[in-house]
């Protein structure tokens, strides 16, 4: 089924993924303006809940960007979540084979992630580069998301970072902890924060991290800054408290401020845990991973 949206088209498809069989993976390809009329090829940008991206706005921010010139043509796959998105959507360590699980208010988060993030880097990458006239290189690949799905999109860069160049974490569930008996267990065990401590570097790999001023009112630590800022300040500047000392992206040598940035932290003002914030963060998002030279 190919239906054309103005001078876009999109592809619905049905992906099978043998870990989660008979379930079968509904992805949504967007191809840019002027895709059929040359030979050209174009960067990709994965997204996770691709269910979302009429919600965000994607196809309208896309064409605005577009009008502006503000961004280079680029290829979107879009992957809805699977049924269980707790599972699938966390985090893994790709030497043992293994998903990292972490625990929630809503139960485990992560145990299916190894399976998904080696699917998504493995198999379903792969296919579409042999499908699609891709840029078939790491850094012509992006990889984003939000929530839970930003955690798993920050693990797919971290453990395939020969795969995915540029990460887009908006509103990341770095908060996600092997002990949460209480808040400063959280605070010792937060995963994402324990990989990167490990390292090491990811040369080349860089990260875009967006969170809303509003998204809540926990302050696990009492410091007057909500969590979802806090750890991911945590994780890009390291952590020192509670008898522990982690270090972060910085202490691995990524580099935080100036034009060529390897992070990059948008904070939205007023911003929510909701897809009305991550529609606004989106078209900063796409103006960093796609920029197009001399566009403001």
């Amino acid at each position: 089924m190919i239906p054309c949206l103005g001078h876009a088209q999109v592809r619905k498809l049905e992906l099978d993924a043998p870990a989660f069989a008979p379930e079968r993976v509904h992805v949504t390809v967007y191809l840019p303006p002027g895709y059929g009329q040359s030979d050209a090829r174009y960067p990709v940008l994965y997204a996770n809940d691709g269910q979302d991206m009429q919600a965000v706005g994607l196809q309208p921010t896309l064409a605005t960007l577009y009008g502006e010139h503000a961004i280079e043509p680029v290829i979107v796959v879009a992957i809805d979540m699977l049924h269980d998105r707790a599972s699938g959507y966390g985090l893994s360590d790709r030497r043992r084979g293994q998903s990292v699980v972490g625990g929630s208010r809503i139960g485990a988060i992560g145990l299916r992630a190894a399976d998904y993030s080696s699917w998504v880097a493995t198999a379903l990458v792969p296919w579409v580069d042999a499908h699609y006239r891709t840029r078939a290189d790491a850094r012509q690949r992006t990889v984003m998301g939000w929530s839970l799905g930003a955690l798993n999109a920050f693990n797919l860069g971290w453990e395939y970072p020969e795969v995915f160049g540029k990460v887009g974490a908006m509103s990341p569930s770095f908060w996600v902890a092997a002990d949460r008996s209480d808040a400063a267990a959280v605070q010792r065990t937060r995963l994402a924060q324990g990989m990167v401590d490990r390292g090491p570097r990811r040369d080349g790999l860089k990260f875009w991290f967006a969170a809303g001023t509003a998204e809540e009112t926990n302050d696990r630590d009492h410091d007057g800054v909500i969590d979802v800022i806090d750890d991911l300040h945590d994780l890009v500047d390291g952590y020192r408290g509670d008898g522990v000392e982690r270090g972060g992206l910085r202490e691995l040598g990524y580099s935080t401020s100036g034009a060529d940035a390897d992070v990059s932290v948008f904070l939205l003002p007023g911003g929510h845990h909701q897809q009305a914030s991550w529609a606004k963060m989106l078209p900063v998002f796409l103006r960093w991973a796609f920029p197009v030279s001399g566009a403001p």
